[in-house]
């Protein structure tokens, strides 16, 4: 199986997971069918997937790109994010057909000293890089390793602990890789829903709560790059010793990209992924991590 084809499935896999815990992505597909906006969700271009990570040997970002990198990702753009004390990198896909992705990592040795001891209780039962003994040229097995647990569940009294210091620590500590959002790109839908403003109005039409951190829509400095996102949704989880807690679980990401002022001339058929604004922008991003913090789920 080649390195594409191998791709293809780890793709698959995480989305298919992600919808089945986060049930607005199926429901914001369902609408978008019903409003006439598609007429198949495979028309839906995924703009980027995230993923958060924590920032210690032999994990964090070091370690998880590895296994986009094989598969042909490039690294671009480093982020930082000072007051959530976090670093973040995107990776260009091998091809415009597959979607860039995102990664952070929590500076863990930044927070306090008894944040800093609650993650390495968990943490420190990974001693080896763990990406180093997948074969990462078998999907079922990069699969496996994104949707397993890379340490044992944590007490809710940790996690109550964590959240109130770092929301992200919080975050990953109960939900380690799982895919944090996908990105439907709003720029290449049709006529009337092609752009972020309108495109939230019909999402509030069906009832869809946004992400009102920094505005509805956050808006890069040079105003290319419009984003918007739903809050995450409350899943019940489990923690040690059997106890529950409604959390933060996973959300969905709204983009568009705007065409670059030096192809503004261009037939709209021949625009594509290249002509428009790429990358990303911390202040949005920083924005966009707030999905699943308190100050916007409550009452969700």
């Amino acid at each position: 199986m080649s390195r594409i084809e191998t791709l293809n499935q780890v793709l698959a896999g995480l989305m298919n997971r992600y919808k089945e815990r986060v049930p607005d992505v199926g429901a914001i597909m369902q609408a978008m069918l019903y409003d006439g906006i598609i007429q198949d969700v495979e028309e839906i271009e995924n703009d980027h997937i995230a993923f958060r990570t924590m920032g210690v040997p032999p994990l964090g970002i070091k370690s998880f790109e590895k296994i986009f990198l094989h598969y042909g990702y490039e690294k671009r753009d480093y982020y930082n994010f000072p007051g959530k004390k976090l670093d973040a990198y995107w990776y260009a896909p091998p091809a415009d057909e597959y979607p860039r992705i995102f990664v952070s990592e929590l500076r863990v040795n930044d927070l306090s000293q008894s944040a800093q001891d609650i993650i390495t209780s968990y943490t420190q039962e990974v001693t080896t890089d763990p990406v180093d003994k997948l074969d990462l040229d078998n999907a079922a097995e990069v699969d496996r390793f994104l949707h397993s647990p890379l340490w044992r569940i944590p007490s809710l009294e940790d996690y109550n602990i964590l959240a109130e210091e770092s929301e992200y620590a919080s975050w990953v500590i109960y939900n380690r890789y799982y895919l944090n959002h996908f990105t439907i790109s709003i720029h290449n839908l049709k006529e009337g829903f092609n752009d972020i403003t309108l495109f939230n109005n019909f999402l509030e039409r069906h009832g869809f709560k946004l992400n009102t951190s920094g505005g509805k829509i956050k808006v890069s400095p040079d105003g290319g790059l419009l984003q918007s996102a739903t809050v995450a949704e409350m899943i019940e989880a489990t923690f040690a010793d059997g106890q529950k807690q409604f959390i933060a679980g996973s959300y969905v990401e709204f983009a568009e990209r705007k065409i670059l002022p030096t192809y503004a001339q261009l037939p709209k058929e021949q625009i594509t992924r290249k002509h428009r604004r790429e990358g990303f922008e911390a202040n949005n991003a920083d924005k966009i991590f707030e999905s699943t913090y308190n100050s916007q789920t409550k009452g969700n």
